[in-house]
């Protein structure tokens, strides 16, 4: 008896070891580890009705990361990333790139980002544990510090703080999204595969359009720690018309805005899925105003009514 309990003593001492540890300090270390670590994680991805099976494959090469997202389900669908550039690559279209620090529709691009930044808009607070993928992981709940944005809440592996699970829940705890890890790896070596993407010549980054000039939309009111990231000229999927576009931030959550003047284009009408995007359209002056994003569509149609030219 007396060699169980000590036993039960020493597999236990490592979780006793990390009670000091912070909820913060938990997430920066999953941002250091989503940089910095060799890993291959196998996935699941749940939105509404719709399930998806991913591969994500992580390293480093000369100081650069680099990373591959694999669809495992339907027509093949990769994506490639090399430093700060992303590569799509389709059965059903030629490869294309674009800027960005992180491969889009996995996990949030803040988790692997300063969490100090999204303060202004969320506390950190330690949840409990439980064991994912077969490894022990500690909870955090990333909760908003108003309503006009939805919590989270992430699920670390306790040995290499990355993320086993990601849920994005609405004020009432409904649940919108989930990134479920099955299988995590970490790798002792980058593995063939990434060392082939680094080498690869990639088609050149897609220029931006630019931006119509006389146009500087501003807004009189954001959400707490939402900022203006990105303004330049869009074209709508099957008009030929130019809009207005404003990439908004908190850091985790995103809100893309469009312009237009009213009859210019064609904009579409208001919409809310289930899992988590929702779009709101108002008339603002003589332009035609539609807001998107993974945020309660009361906040969509609050920026858009907030909007103004100077």
């Amino acid at each position: 008896m007396r060699l169980i309990l000590l036993g039960l003593l020493f597999l236990n001492f490592p979780v006793m070891a990390q009670e000091v540890i912070s909820a913060k300090a938990w997430l920066e270390n999953m941002s250091q580890a989503l940089r910095e670590q060799e890993f291959k994680i196998s996935l699941i991805q749940l939105q509404a009705d719709h399930i998806r099976p991913l591969v994500y494959i992580h390293g480093k090469i000369e100081n650069q990361e680099v990373a591959f997202l694999e669809h495992l389900n339907g027509p093949p669908k990769n994506a490639v990333r090399v430093g700060q550039t992303v590569t799509f690559i389709e059965h059903d279209q030629p490869a294309y790139s674009v800027a960005a620090k992180r491969i889009q529709g996995l996990f949030p691009p803040a988790f692997a980002g300063d969490f100090s930044a999204l303060e202004p808009g969320y506390q950190f607070v330690l949840g409990g544990r439980t064991r994912l993928a077969g490894r022990p992981s500690q909870l955090v709940r990333i909760i908003p510090n108003d309503d006009y944005r939805y919590g989270y809440q992430v699920w670390l592996d306790m040995e290499t703080s990355l993320p086993l699970r990601y849920d994005m829940l609405t004020q009432d705890k409904q649940l919108l999204e989930q990134i479920l890890v099955v299988e995590l790896l970490v790798l002792d070596d980058v593995p063939a595969i990434l060392h082939e993407a680094y080498k690869q010549e990639w088609p050149a980054v897609v220029s931006q359009s630019e931006r119509d000039a006389g146009d500087n939309w501003q807004f009189k009111w954001l959400p707490t720690g939402f900022e203006v990231l990105v303004k330049d000229s869009h074209r709508l999927m099957g008009s030929h018309e130019a809009v207005e576009y404003i990439a908004l931030s908190d850091g985790i959550a995103n809100i893309s805005v469009y312009v237009a003047r009213a009859g210019d284009a064609q904009m579409p009408e208001e919409l809310v899925t289930r899992n988590g995007l929702s779009l709101a359209t108002e008339r603002v002056g003589n332009a035609e105003v539609v807001a998107v994003g993974k945020v309660p569509t009361e906040t969509l149609v609050r920026v858009a009514k907030s909007i103004t030219i100077e």
